[in-house]
């Protein structure tokens, strides 16, 4: 199941909070919330920001976006500086960003890079993406952490900030996330995928001290991760 169950107060959303400070929140998104309105969606993070909201009444608002599926680190903007500040970031690849997943397969190198241009796909009312030669360039870097029962713990650095890419590239090297709905040999419900944005680090200026945030595995991937090597004190 997901973990976005949870009715969302401003104590359960600040309990939530992994980083503040004068420009930023970082927060641990639950896995199954969407972070804003499309299509049908009606629940989604956005209506929970005011909780978060200043003084003045305006609320953080989002430095960039999780898959509804993805937990974990996700970073708000208290003003618009910073929201600038952390575009061109992003942008730029500034901000290091690390993920953990769990994969049914084992690659078979231990760490490598994975590098397949990935192509956005539209067919009538939905899309997909697949590693093509015309694509967006996406290069992924990962490394096995533990592995069990077949599966593997990966620790995955995008170097570049395509839509699911991490889902897909893990696909493609023949190691899909457990529970991936669309990238998988088989098609399963969507609401249990296996990955965490685990960290994030950037500096928003020169004379200010970078910013870390690191985001518990959400409960849906404890068993998962502990069958792999994993334990609270191992990382946690």
């Amino acid at each position: 199941m997901s973990d976005a169950g949870t009715t969302f107060t401003p104590a359960t959303l600040r309990a939530r909070i992994l980083h503040e400070d004068e420009d930023v929140f970082i927060i641990d998104k639950p896995a199954g919330l969407a972070v804003h309105k499309a299509g049908r969606i009606t629940d989604h993070l956005d209506l929970y920001l005011p909780f978060l909201a200043e003084g003045d009444g305006t609320p953080p608002r989002l430095a960039h976006r999780l898959d509804r599926d993805t937990a974990g680190c996700l970073v708000l903007g208290r003003s618009l500086w910073a929201l600038k500040r952390l575009g061109d970031m992003f942008a730029a690849g500034h901000v290091e960003k690390t993920y953990w997943a769990i994969s049914e397969g084992i690659p078979e190198t231990a760490e490598g890079v994975i590098d397949f241009p990935l192509l956005k796909l539209l067919i009538p009312g939905a899309w997909n993406i697949v590693t093509h030669p015309t694509g967006q360039p996406a290069v992924t870097q990962y490394k096995v952490l533990g592995t069990g029962n077949g599966r593997a713990w990966l620790e995955l650095r995008p170097r570049t900030g395509r839509t699911h890419q991490l889902r897909v590239h893990s696909a493609a090297i023949g190691c899909p996330l457990v529970g991936e709905p669309y990238y998988g040999p088989v098609r399963v419900p969507p609401g249990n995928l296996h990955l965490l944005a685990r960290s994030v680090t950037f500096t928003m200026a020169f004379d200010r001290e970078p910013v870390t945030a690191l985001a518990p595995p959400p409960p849906h991937m404890q068993d998962a991760l502990a069958a792999c090597g994993w334990t609270e004190r191992s990382g946690a």
